[in-house]
């Protein structure tokens, strides 16, 4: 993956956009399976071990195949039954069906995953005000209140053990979880205010343009990145139309 990694964040929300884009309009297994088999090609010839995919992807893995199992038991029935019980109907079409919606879900989350893991905030929101033009304001409040998530766990953690050194921590899990989601939550607007009146005496919401201390650049490597992602979505959608199972959504 170091050619990945040596691309621009936004290169990497461009390719994703453009990989999983035929899939969130299509529904059939054909195109995903095409798809996902690319994605798995160019992800190990750019570097990355199996290993490290299944490690990296492991809940998707698991969440896939429940969703196929959802569509298979409560998809809508069509072609020859295989068996029903209840509200469930095992048909043909619900296992084509179940597959295409498995596929598509690893389809479209791999590339999601693996693009963006180990991906500095601060560089895709130097891309996305830089490159993409997004508003300033937008993108910095956005990376102020991403980095301002991270603590939450923290703060989670020492009022736990707070808690528990008070005597409190062992009774009324219930009570004790909402008592401390309230707590957590006061703590966070309290800081959420701070900083956004620290950044506003700062003057990051000053109006017009604004300069930037890390340029973001966009290069051949990053165009070829977004090419790529393009030639693998025409390939499966290509494929889908030669062999005649294009499937839409709304169809």
């Amino acid at each position: 993956m170091r050619l990945v990694a040596r691309t621009n964040p936004v290169s990497r929300l461009a390719a994703a956009i453009v990989v999983t884009a035929p899939l969130l309009l299509t529904l059939d297994w054909s195109s995903s399976a095409v798809i996902l088999a690319f994605e798995l090609v160019l992800l190990l010839a750019a570097g990355a071990k199996l290993g490290w995919i299944l490690r990296s992807t492991w809940p998707l893995l698991i969440a896939a195949p429940l969703a196929g199992i959802g569509m298979l038991l409560y998809g809508e029935p069509s072609g020859h039954e295989y068996a029903s019980f209840w509200l469930a109907h095992i048909t043909s079409g619900s296992i084509a069906l179940a597959i295409a919606v498995s596929l598509r879900a690893l389809a479209i989350g791999v590339p999601s995953i693996l693009l963006f893991r180990g991906v500095d905030p601060t560089e895709l929101a130097d891309g996305l005000a830089q490159r993409v033009r997004l508003p300033a304001q937008l993108v910095l409040g956005t990376l102020a209140a991403q980095r301002l998530a991270g603590l939450l766990i923290s703060d989670w953690r020492q009022m736990s053990l707070a808690r528990r050194a008070r005597g409190l921590g062992d009774a009324a899990a219930i009570r004790r979880f909402l008592g401390m989601a309230f707590a957590l939550l006061v703590l966070a607007i309290r800081r959420g205010t701070k900083l956004a009146t620290a950044m506003e005496a700062r003057g990051f919401g000053a109006p017009g343009p604004r300069t930037w201390a890390r340029p973001s650049t966009f290069g051949g490597r990053d165009a070829a990145l977004v090419a790529i992602a393009a030639v693998v979505a025409a390939t499966g959608l290509g494929l889908d139309l030669a062999f005649g199972t294009l499937h839409w959504v709304w169809s």
